[in-house]
C-alpha cells in the first residue's frame, strides 16, 4: 500500500511509483485536529485489488478525498493480436481475457464472426454453448464470492466456494480435456459433442449445488459483520450505472431489469425459463444478493439444457459449412476435396467484407466483440467491449468520501478481472 517497486508486471517495474499531486477542497486548516493529507498507493500488487490494479488515494484521516484507478500494468494488446493473427488463431487468446470464464469469451467472439459470415449454428451446438456459458457464470460468481469474503475476513467461505468450482473444473476437464483456457468453441458450434457420461455428471452436480448456495447464505446473508461491511456501502443509482456504462449484476443490483439473455436473446435463451434478480439500493450488499440468486437461476437453466440435450441426442453440434468449419479427420484422410477445404480454412480463411457486433451477458456485464472485415483472412479492426473496464471506471464515484476500509468491499463488489481490463 506504500510507494514501492512494481515487481514483474510491467516495464514500470524498473522505476519507483511516481508521487502525485492533489489540491484539497474545503478543508479547515485552522482546525487543530487536522493533520497533513496522506498519499497512498494501493496496489498494483495488493491482493484486495483483484489483479494488477493501482489505486491512488489521498486520505484525510481515514476518509478518502481523492481516488484514481490506474490501469496498464498488465497491458497485452489483445485487440492488435487479433488483427495480426487472423480470425481463427485468436480464439485461444479470448480465453486469456476474463480467464475466470474462458468459454464465455469463446462464445462471444464466435458469435461475432458468425454474424459477419451469416453462419447458422445447429440447435444442439447452441444448447451445449448455453450449458458451458451458464457453468462459466457460476464459476465466475464463485470466485467473486470466495475472494470478496476472504478479503473481508470470512476465510471459510473461500474454501467452500473453491470446492464447488473444482467440481466444475472436473466437468470441463472431462468434456474439453482442460481445466481452464479450454478453447472448445468453434465457428459454427463446438469442437465435439457432449457425451452422456459428462451430461450425467453435470446433472448430478446441478442437483446438489442449490443446497451449497443455501450454505453460503447461512454463512453470509444473515451475518452481522458481512451485513455491516456491505450494506449502504458503494451505492450506485441506475443513472450512474448508465453514465458509466455499467451493466450486468452491477446494473441489476441498482434496480434495472436488463439482461441480454432476456432483452436480446441469443443461442436459444428464449427457450428457457429463468428469472432476472434485481436489487433495490444498488449497494455492495445488493450486488452480493443478485449474484447469489443468479447462481440459482443458472442452475435452473443448466437443468433445462440437459433435458433438451436428451431430445437432440445424435444431432449436429457444429455447422457443416466447409468455408469456415474444418471437415472431420476421417474424411480428410480419404478425400482430396476435404483435404483442400481443411488447407484453405487453416491457412487462409476469409470472412465477408463488412462489420458486426455481438454481445453476451457475461458474469460481469455486457461482453461484446466488434469486428470489421475487408474480405481477407485478417480483421481490419477488432474491438472488445470488456465489462470489467466499465466496472473499474466506477471506483472513484463509489469511494469518494468513504472510509479507506470500504475500498475492499467496493472493489470486490464491482467484480472485475484485469485480464480483460488491460486487454
Amino acid at each position: 500500500m506504500t510507494q514501492a517497486h512494481l515487481g514483474h508486471a510491467h516495464d514500470r517495474a524498473k522505476e519507483p511509483l511516481q508521487t502525485f499531486e492533489f489540491t484539497p477542497g474545503e478543508i479547515d486548516r485552522d482546525d487543530p485536529l487536522h493533520g497533513e493529507l496522506m498519499s497512498l498507493n494501493m496496489g498494483p500488487q495488493h491482493p484486495a485489488t483483484h489483479g494488477v490494479l493501482r489505486i491512488k488515494v489521498v486520505l484525510d484521516g481515514e476518509t478518502m478525498k481523492y481516488v484514481e484507478p490506474v490501469v496498464g500494468y498488465l497491458h497485452r494488446g489483445k485487440e492488435k493480436t487479433c488483427e495480426t493473427l487472423g480470425w481463427r488463431k485468436f480464439f485461444v487468446h479470448t480465453d486469456r481475457l476474463d480467464y475466470l470464464q474462458p468459454l464465455m469469451n469463446n462464445c462471444a467472439y464466435a458469435m461475432s464472426l458468425e454474424s459477419l459470415g451469416v453462419i447458422q449454428v445447429p440447435e444442439r451446438g447452441q444448447q451445449i454453448r448455453v450449458l458451458l456459458m451458464e457453468l462459466s457464470r457460476i464459476m465466475a460468481h464463485l470466485i467473486y464470492l470466495g475472494t470478496t469474503a476472504i478479503d473481508l475476513g470470512a476465510i471459510t467461505m473461500f474454501f467452500f466456494t473453491f470446492n464447488e468450482r473444482e467440481k466444475i473444473y472436473s466437468l470441463l476437464d472431462a468434456y474439453t480435456g482442460h481445466r481452464m483456457n479450454n478453447t472448445y468453441v468453434r465457428i459454427g458450434g463446438v469442437y465435439a459433442d457432449l457425451d452422456e457420461r459428462v451430461a450425467r455428471e453435470a446433472r448430478k452436480w446441478c442437483e446438489q449445488f442449490p443446497a451449497k448456495i443455501d450454505e453460503f447464505e447461512k454463512m453470509l446473508t444473515g451475518n452481522r459483520i458481512w451485513y455491516d461491511r456491505n450494506r449502504d456501502i458503494g451505492v450506485l443509482s441506475i443513472a450512474q450505472c448508465k453514465a458509466w456504462s455499467l451493466t450486468g449484476p452491477n446494473l441489476r443490483a441498482s434496480g434495472l431489469e436488463w439482461d441480454l439473455r432476456k432483452n436480446q436473446p441469443y443461442s436459444g435463451y428464449e427457450n428457457y425459463q429463468f428469472e432476472i434478480p434485481i436489487g433495490a439500493k444498488g449497494d455492495c450488499y445488493d450486488r452480493y444478493a443478485v449474484r447469489i440468486e443468479e447462481m440459482r437461476q443458472s442452475v435452473r437453466i443448466c437443468m433445462q439444457v440437459l433435458d433438451a440435450l436428451e431430445k437432440t441426442r445424435g444431432g449436429e453440434f457444429i455447422a457443416q459449412d466447409r468455408r469456415y468449419v474444418l471437415p472431420p479427420k476421417d474424411l480428410v484422410h480419404n478425400s482430396m476435396e476435404e483435404l483442400i477445404h481443411q488447407f484453405k480454412i487453416v491457412t487462409d480463411m476469409a470472412l465477408p467484407k463488412g462489420a458486426a457486433y455481438h454481445a453476451v451477458e457475461s458474469s460481469k456485464g455486457e461482453l461484446g466483440f466488434y469486428v470489421v472485415s475487408d474480405g481477407t483472412s485478417h480483421p481490419v479492426r477488432c474491438h472488445i467491449r470488456a465489462p470489467g473496464l466499465m466496472n473499474v471506471q466506477a471506483i472513484p464515484v463509489l469511494m469518494d468520501d468513504r472510509l479507506f476500509s470500504d475500498t475492499v468491499s467496493i472493489i470486490g463488489s464491482l467484480d472485475f478481472v484485469m485480464g480483460e481490463v488491460d486487454r
